[in-house]
């Protein structure tokens, strides 16, 4: 088949490419193709759908219709394992050739699963997609206690949704605290206390090694050699970009596929966003992994723009998280920690269950915290992202009542008074938890 634009993935990115090019160019056949059998959903909401809060009409990024009303083909089910950058033709794995104009790839990232003995065992599950769910919601039966292996995003996630389930879980993570990445120290302490109280076991600072049992999972083994026993085992640790189709072709690889500002790789015509792409960061000023969902949408939408013949340059993205889990608010978003040097100043205030935390670089801001009283986080997001410098009135970031009052006059007006951009007009609010999170 012949196609003018050939979108690979359809989850965020390749939607919010779709999107932009059907803002341009209404007639031109568009394809996606995808390996899941499924309509775009939310994949931060599988955890939703585990726990039996959501169903699946309920986690759908975009109704069942977006594709005919969009003049859409999908063509779901179907895995590309081949692509020839000089014929401009993908192949898949039943044979089916593609052939192209402009390219995107949008194939997201694959499970980190590292070597742990006794993996291959029944009961051992990842977390990534809605298969992932369905596996682990048809096997929980008479199952009541769970490891999950890794404290970050995906772990904590599971792990809630198993609580409301009714298991006890205990968490296994490598590093010294939950959500490492993501967090400070505090705020890592005040979401591990939450989880605590939740009748959550954190077991920090060890691995598991082995998963024990004959054919299906029954416990497992740490690294110091405790044993503890389970029914269920999630491993939760991440995603590594899935970047296996750029690997036999001249695209240019590190971590991930390297792409420039407009999200355009080192080959023509072929683009690449979400979590199989270095991308540029605007806090660190360089190309980093960044695996987040709301990132994934607006690169997307970037590479959209650019594949329809607008150019259209990146602002950059940044690690930016808005979750919800066992009753905690928290939100983060560029650096969690500064690095240990004079070119940055850091501001904090806790209280009882509240913790804010604003992290400065010549005066602009580099990395925001909050924890229970996330309020004004869009609004601190939206400075940094903005590029503000802050001088004037950082003194002011961590009030209770901080808003716009406290800008200088000009600011003020200026965020008052200006029109949404192209990119972001359209851009709905992107969940990634039970909170949204789009800037301001």
């Amino acid at each position: 088949m012949q196609t003018k634009y050939l979108i690979i993935g359809n989850s965020a990115g390749g939607i919010g490419a779709a999107e932009a090019i059907r803002q341009v160019d209404k007639e031109s056949a568009l394809t996606i193709v995808s390996e899941e059998p499924y309509p775009a959903y939310s994949r931060p909401l599988i955890s939703k759908y585990l726990a039996g809060e959501r169903t699946f009409e309920e986690i759908l990024f975009r109704p069942v219709n977006f594709y005919e009303q969009n003049n859409i083909t999908l063509l779901p089910g179907k895995k590309v394992t081949h692509l020839e950058l000089d014929a401009q033709t993908a192949w898949s794995e039943d044979g089916t050739q593609i052939a192209w104009d402009k390219l995107l790839l949008a194939v997201g990232g694959n499970p980190i699963f590292p070597k742990i003995k006794g993996s291959d065992k029944r009961g051992v599950f990842t977390f990534t997609n809605l298969d992932d769910a369905k596996a682990v919601d048809r096997f929980l039966g008479s199952a009541r206690k769970a490891v999950v292996i890794g404290g970050g995003l995906i772990g904590i996630s599971v792990t809630e949704a198993l609580v409301k389930r009714g298991f006890d879980v205990v968490v296994v993570e490598m590093k010294h605290r939950i959500l490492n990445t993501i967090l400070d120290q505090r705020a890592s302490l005040m979401a591990e206390e939450v989880l605590k109280q939740a009748g959550v076991e954190i077991v920090a600072g060890h691995t598991v090694v082995e998963i024990n049992g004959r054919e299906t999972a029954e416990g497992v083994t740490l690294d110091n050699g405790e044993t503890m026993t389970c029914d269920l085992v999630l491993v939760a640790i991440g995603v590594s970009p899935r970047s296996e189709l750029a690997l036999d072709t001249k695209l240019e690889v590190n971590r991930g596929i390297v792409v420039d500002r407009h999200l355009a790789t080192n080959h023509p015509d072929v683009y690449a966003c979400g979590d199989v792409v270095e991308a540029y960061d605007f806090v660190y000023e360089d190309n980093r992994l960044i695996p987040i969902w709301p990132n994934a949408y607006i690169g997307g939408r970037i590479a959209g723009f650019n594949m329809a013949g607008i150019p259209t340059k990146y602002p950059g993205g940044t690690a930016m998280n808005s979750l919800n889990y066992f009753g905690i608010d928290i939100v983060s978003a560029g650096m969690p920690t500064a690095p240990n040097n004079d070119d940055y100043e850091v501001m904090s205030k806790q209280e009882t269950s509240t913790y804010q935390k604003v992290i400065l670089k010549d005066n602009f801001i580099a990395g925001m915290i909050s924890v229970g009283n996330i309020e004004k986080s869009g609004i601190i997001f939206g400075l940094m992202r903005d590029k503000i410098n802050v001088e004037s009135f950082k003194q002011s970031l961590l009030a209770d009542n901080f808003g716009l009052a406290f800008f200088p006059q000009a600011l003020w007006r200026e965020r008052l008074e200006a029109p949404p951009g192209l990119l972001l007009q359209s851009v709905p609010s992107i969940q990634t938890g039970e909170k949204t999170f789009v800037g301001e």
